[in-house]
């Protein structure tokens, strides 16, 4: 490598400039599609259904008329009218699904002495007077729409769509910003006059997330600002601090490169992991450039000082880079779209670690580090540190050790208990990825609270034999299925063929609540269910499929969990099993959350043991040492227990956006520990006491252990700032995580070292006076 070092770095730098001018290429991009589990039950009949009966990924506007207090009004009707004309022609939404009071699928029924009359609830010669504006009034009401399509005070009214995850115009994927672009230039278009608009759906949050997420440049940059700040402060040069940082910036710009090369855009719930493969390059750098100085401090040449700094790194580093692209590799373990995109855009990212910091970065130092006075100032402040590490060393000492061991195990059993509570998918209402004064968490409560539909649906699909909606026994178990999904604490409400058919039958009868049930009678149950449209999303045109429409009063984990138990309860009791019927989870946009937080949950704990295999496996075969393999991956574990408790105290749910944290977390702290365990290994074969090789390991490494955890902790804190509520919560985690491992690094693993050594005793083979000194020489 030394020996072809300027060939090695002009063709580094050719690389960086190739792929510098891709990465400028790349892009933020989302999909409806990249959020769904991939196989789930759920999924599979939200697919099969998803043109019929779907409302996952629906759009909804509410214009309320805040000035008049009333949507009867000639003003409040054209300003809808002319909305209801513009949603039409927003990009990817399905036409046929559209619906406002405006639409001619919203009608309204009743029966009069001349028989059934029906029409569309604002009747093509509607004239903007008071005997029209009567008109309206009243078919709203006998339309059954008030909680529904108008807003129970009657202030306001729903426009709602679906859109489609393929836009129809291009035939490519829905540029799902562009739809939010054009949503918020739909309300600023129509937000005046006394008229408010809310708009709440995927695209939109999507949107607003997007526009959060740019302002994570603000807070990277302050964080790198940090990182350079410190880094200086760590090793009082700014050439060794420029080498660290343009290692890490280009193994960056070629993770972009390759990215675009592959056809792969940013996520913005993803946006975060690259500033997270630069910190952890960081932390590999600050290892480099700490032995680095500690060679030129001990009279080396800078050349000499990067070619010993290499070897003796090589391994370790290595070792440590691998269980990081473990730990993200084993994400795509996860049949999420997303969540196996970032598990590939991580581990290039990772990969290319290996060379930028393991190769690039000690070529770079041989021809650019600082020496002369530099090597004076590096041994002072090395003394300086000194005189701390034999006060920290006494963690190794046999009775200390047992202290900071049971400790632990007491801190993990607490941890434990407290993360039982942990709550898979949201912990509050609203949008989770936002904060609660958010304008879209403003409208989603609007909506909540003003109509008994809300925006959280969960679509149960019942399939039936042809012709059921006429069979009294399928009807009468989807009424009572109704009737208990409705009393279901966290439902707003249901809507069923059931409910409607029992309306229309007590129609026929002057509106008599006598008659306000289901008929025995097939002809007579026919007369009740036939008026009824498809376009109610309650039967299709054979009547072989009849959803039950469940609207919750939010997302939260608590609450789906809830109700997907009780229509699981319901459909496994005998007698609601009936030949030729089947209920189906399930459609909507609580089905898809439903299936993600049940993947989540089924995935946690394999995709841990997973990254715990490979820190075993690669450290057992490095070392050839079980003790090395325990001792790297019990502290790991129990960073687990607390990241887990703090999620839990923190009230942050574990979901799509957080999973991923404790798995870089792990491969994070795993590097901590094998750069420490290394160090007392070697001098544990020199015959030292697992006491004074953690003594002599703490004045190789302590410090960069120490300033690497720190560094990351202060870089991530400010996104604590964010306005994306879920990027304050994992600035917050990560923080919590880099401290814990770190710590864990410089206590637990030094005490395990220790009590194993005691317990299980083992004496090393003298080593050969070539050994010796070649060991000596790795360790100056």
């Amino acid at each position: 490598m030394f020996r072809f070092r300027a060939y090695i770095l002009g063709l580094l730098a050719v690389l960086t400039v190739a792929m510098g001018f891709l990465a400028s290429n790349l892009r933020m991009d989302t999909g409806f599609e990249k959020m769904l589990p991939i196989g789930h039950e759920y999924i599979e009949t939200f697919q099969k259904y998803r043109d019929d009966f779907a409302g996952a990924n629906r759009i909804i506007v509410v214009l309320e008329n805040t000035k008049d207090k009333t949507i009867f009004t000639s003003e409040y009707l054209k300003v809808l009218k002319a909305a209801t004309d513009d949603v039409f022609y927003i990009r990817g939404v399905s036409r046929p699904t559209l619906a406002s009071l405006w639409t001619p699928n919203t009608r309204y029924l009743e029966i009069t002495e001349e028989g059934i009359n029906a029409g569309d609830v604002i009747p093509a010669d509607f004239r903007a007077d008071d005997a029209s504006m009567a008109v309206v009034r009243a078919n709203v009401l006998k339309a059954g729409i008030v909680g529904r399509m108008v807003a129970n005070n009657l202030e306001s009214s729903m426009i709602s769509a679906e859109l489609q995850d393929i836009d129809p115009d291009t035939r490519e994927r829905l540029d799902y910003f562009r739809v939010a672009d054009d949503l918020e230039a739909f309300r600023q278009k129509y937000e005046k006059d006394g008229i408010s608009v809310k708009i709440v759906g995927f695209a939109k949050i999507m949107g607003d997330i997007k526009n959060g997420a740019e302002s994570v440049v603000i807070f990277m940059a302050v964080a790198f600002a940090l990182t350079v700040m410190m880094l200086w402060l760590y090793c009082r040069s700014w050439l060794l601090t420029f080498v660290t940082l343009s290692a890490s910036l280009c193994s960056l710009t070629w993770q972009f490169g390759i990215l675009h090369l592959m056809g792969y855009n940013l996520d913005p719930l993803a946006v975060l992991v690259p500033f997270l493969v630069f910190a952890i390059g960081v932390s590999h750098g600050v290892q480099q450039i700490n032995m680095v100085s500690s060679e030129i401090a001990n009279g080396k040449t800078k050349e000499q000082a990067a070619r010993d700094t290499f070897t003796f790194l090589l391994v370790p580093g290595s070792i440590a880079l691998s269980t990081c692209l473990a730990g993200f590799a084993t994400l795509y373990l996860i049949p999420i779209g997303m969540i196996r995109e970032l598990a590939i855009t991580a581990s290039i990212g990772i990969g290319l670690k290996i060379v930028s910091n393991l190769i690039m970065l000690p070529l770079l130092a041989s021809y650019i580090a600082p020496t002369g006075d530099y090597a004076r100032r590096v041994k002072k402040q090395m003394e300086k540190r000194e005189k701390v590490w034999p006060y920290v060393a006494r963690i190794a000492k046999p009775r200390n050790a047992w202290m900071m061991v049971i400790g632990c195990l007491i801190l993990g059993a607490v941890g434990v208990y407290i993360s039982k509570g942990l709550q898979i998918g949201d912990v509050h209402a609203g949008a989770a990825e936002l904060r609660p004064e958010s304008r879209y968490n403003q409208d989603t409560r609007y909506v909540v609270d003003n109509f008994d539909i809300g925006v959280n649906i969960l679509t149960v699909i019942v399939e039936t034999p042809e012709g059921a909606c006429v069979d009294h026994k399928y009807m009468a178990v989807l009424d009572r299925f109704q009737w208990e999904m409705a009393n279901v604490p966290g439902v707003q409400s249901t809507i069923g063929l059931p409910l409607l058919a029992k309306m229309v039958g007590s129609m026929w009868r002057e509106g008599n609540l006598k008659w306000y049930f289901l008929p025995r009678n097939t002809s007579v149950l026919a007369q009740a269910v036939g008026p009824i449209p498809t376009s109610t999303m309650t039967l299709n045109t054979t009547c072989t499929v009849l959803p039950l429409l469940i609207f919750t009063k939010d997302s939260k984990a608590v609450t789906i969990k809830k109700v997907v138990a009780a229509v699981k309860d319901f459909r496994a009791k005998p007698e609601n099993q009936l030949e030729g019927m089947q209920i189906r989870l399930a459609a909507g946009s609580i089905g898809v959350t439903a299936a993600t937080n049940e993947v989540v949950e089924e995935q946690e704990i394999p995709m841990l043991l997973w990254v715990y295999a490979v820190v075993i496996s690669l450290v057992f075969l490095t070392y050839r040492e079980w003790r090395g393999s325990l001792c790297c991956v019990l502290p790991l574990i129990l960073s687990t227990i607390i990241g887990n408790m703090f999620l839990t105290l923190a009230q942050i749910g574990l979901k799509i956006s957080t999973l991923p944290v404790l798995a870089i977390a792990v491969g994070i702290g795993v590097d901590y520990g094998i750069y420490e365990y290394n160090r007392i290994q070697r001098y544990m074969r020199l015959g030292k006491s697992p006491f004074h090789a953690y003594e002599q390991a703490l004045k190789d490494v302590g410090s960069a252990t120490m300033f690497t955890g720190f560094t990351l902790a202060v870089g991530v804190s400010t996104w604590s700032f964010s306005e994306l509520k879920f990027q304050a919560d994992m600035g917050m985690l990560l923080t919590f995580m880099f401290m814990v491992n770190m710590i864990g690094a410089v206590t637990l693993l030094p005490a395990l070292i220790a009590i194993i050594q005691q317990v299980f005793p083992k004496k090393y083979p003298p080593l050969t006076e070539e050994e010796r000194a070649a060991l000596m020489r790795s360790m100056h």
